[in-house]
């Protein structure tokens, strides 16, 4: 089986399980993946879907627009503006209503100097882009 152009997400997967000092079983069991599966994903055998790259961050407790950049699925300029949105909605010390305030001036900086607006569930509604966990 060839290799797949995966831009090294295999060897960082792999890198960043052993930084967690886990074992391939373990991190294929806490992210719900087969061994065998997560194995050739590691190897750059197999591309996985964006559901698997977030179940497998979630479990090494990285970011999952980093994997979605090494995986080629997401522009490294999609990952800063996600991860801005993601600390302005994170952020405790500020309510709801500031929250959209501030992302509504960061989509109109972003909109005057020629990058383009999302549209749909992420803009400027910050349940939407909501990262914090229970």
């Amino acid at each position: 089986m060839a290799s797949l152009n995966v831009g090294n997400l295999g060897e960082y997967l792999r890198e960043q399980r052993r930084n967690a000092q886990l074992s391939l079983r373990q991190l294929a069991d806490a992210a719900g993946v087969s061994n065998p599966y997560l194995s050739q994903i590691e190897r750059g055998l197999r591309k996985p879907s964006a559901e698997v790259l977030q179940q497998v961050a979630k479990a090494l407790r990285i970011s999952a627009e980093t994997l979605y950049v090494r995986a080629g699925i997401l522009d490294e300029r999609d990952r800063d503006e996600l991860e801005t949105r993601a600390v302005i909605t994170a952020d405790p010390s500020i309510n709801e209503r500031q929250k959209a305030v501030l992302l509504q001036i960061y989509e109109s900086f972003r909109k005057e100097n020629g990058f383009e607006v999302p549209e749909g569930p992420h803009a400027a509604d910050p349940a939407a882009t909501d990262t914090t966990t229970d």
